[in-house]
């Protein structure tokens, strides 16, 4: 039996949500946040600091640092020490600050495409080259090149990759072989690792990730890894993050970098929301995870049997789902915007996720039943009208 209710629908419509910022009429599936309320531990705890009336500047109290040890020991078998984590008010400001950091303007910094679209903001915003190395996909699932990326990697003026574990959009959990093996090569060539892994506890129920540094101790001493819990207890507006580092000359060139950066000071809210969700709020994240991906079984299967040409990529982790065009012959953004203009339905077309997404598009499974059930009607009726105007 539930003890949280998703199925409430929560209006979100003027109340400065960048997901809901859309027409009257029009169901938005597109960015990654998600249509629930948080945790109710994180509420109280909020309550609970706002009730003080007092917003002064805020310390990062002792607590914070022990809940992210204890989840990531408890829940990913990972021992994480003190002094390896760095407060920082996203994974965003963590990943810009270090791309500017570790790299010097004019060098390369290697990404697996497609991938999360702000990575290629974080690189040329700073004046760094982006080098894709896309993922092989075979018409059913993703891998890494290893070819392609050795390639890539011994180009001296390649000096960090960002990784995306799990790796959104395609959803997929890297193997610890995998990761050890990115490693290896990252070494050889003198490479930093920089990982994303903001996804990390939105994954299928029973299975597990692997953190990059988990890996291998090679993996362990090269790396920078970005984690937060505002993915999975949608509180991204809390503005909360942890950069961890176990290396200690990597980890003082980025501690230094955010507090250069200004983005290593926590506001009123955002240490005591990370504490409660890590602390408290288990049991309903266990809940969520059952209900996200009951959400992508009902989606996969509704555009198997009723939309044939589209196909739905598998996938163990995040609640996005990564649905293959190439079937209909034209980019996805003929089609999403055919899709928005005819019933609403607002999804995210896969080309800003770097060239191999041209054909593909992204949907945010993150939201009540009803709405998925009607955003698959809408689906459908998007690819109908787009078939019927070719």
């Amino acid at each position: 039996m539930s003890n949280y209710d998703f199925d409430q629908i929560t209006d979100r419509r003027n109340t400065g949500s960048l997901k809901w910022d859309v027409a009257e009429g029009e169901l938005p599936m597109w960015v990654a946040d998600m249509d629930f309320q948080t945790a109710p531990a994180v509420r109280e705890a909020i309550e609970k600091r706002a009730a003080h009336g007092v917003f002064g500047y805020t310390d990062v109290e002792e607590d914070w640092y022990q809940a992210y040890m204890d989840w990531w020991k408890r829940r990913h078998q990972f021992s994480i020490k003190k002094e390896w984590l760095t407060f920082c008010t996203g994974v965003v400001p963590a990943i810009s600050s270090t791309v500017r950091k570790l790299t010097t303007p004019g060098e390369n910094v290697l990404i697996q495409t497609p991938v999360y679209n702000i990575f290629f903001n974080s690189i040329v915003n700073n004046g760094r080259n982006v080098v894709e190395c896309p993922l092989a996909y075979d018409g059913e699932n993703y891998e890494m090149d290893f070819e392609a990326l050795e390639e890539k990697l011994s180009d001296p003026q390649t000096s960090l990759m960002i990784l995306c574990n799990p790796h959104n959009p395609v959803g997929r959990i890297w193997e610890r072989e995998t990761l050890a093996r990115v490693g290896e090569l990252c070494e050889k060539y003198h490479v930093t690792v920089l990982s994303d892994e903001i996804h990390c506890d939105i994954t299928r129920p029973g299975t597990g990730y692997l953190p990059f540094a988990a890996a291998s101790e090679t993996c362990k001493n090269i790396s920078v890894t970005c984690i937060a819990p505002t993915k999975a207890f949608n509180i991204a507006g809390i503005q909360t993050a942890a950069v961890m580092i176990p290396n200690e000359a990597l980890h003082h060139k980025v501690w230094r970098a955010l507090n250069t950066d200004e983005v290593a000071e926590p506001n009123v809210f955002a240490i005591g929301a990370a504490i409660a969700a890590f602390t408290k709020g288990e049991d309903w994240l266990e809940e969520l995870r059952e209900y996200l991906f009951e959400n992508r079984t009902y989606m996969t299967d509704y555009i198997r049997k009723e939309i044939p040409q589209l196909k739905v990529t598998e996938a163990d982790a995040t609640y996005l789902l990564w649905v293959d065009c190439n079937a209909l012959g034209c980019s996805a953004k003929e089609i999403a915007d055919t899709i928005r203009k005819t019933t609403g339905l607002y999804v995210s077309e896969g080309a800003q996720y770097g060239k191999t997404g041209e054909q593909f598009l992204r949907i945010n499974l993150a939201c009540q039943k009803s709405r998925i059930a009607d955003g698959c009607e809408r689906l459908k009726r998007g690819v109908e009208a787009y078939l019927s105007q070719r």
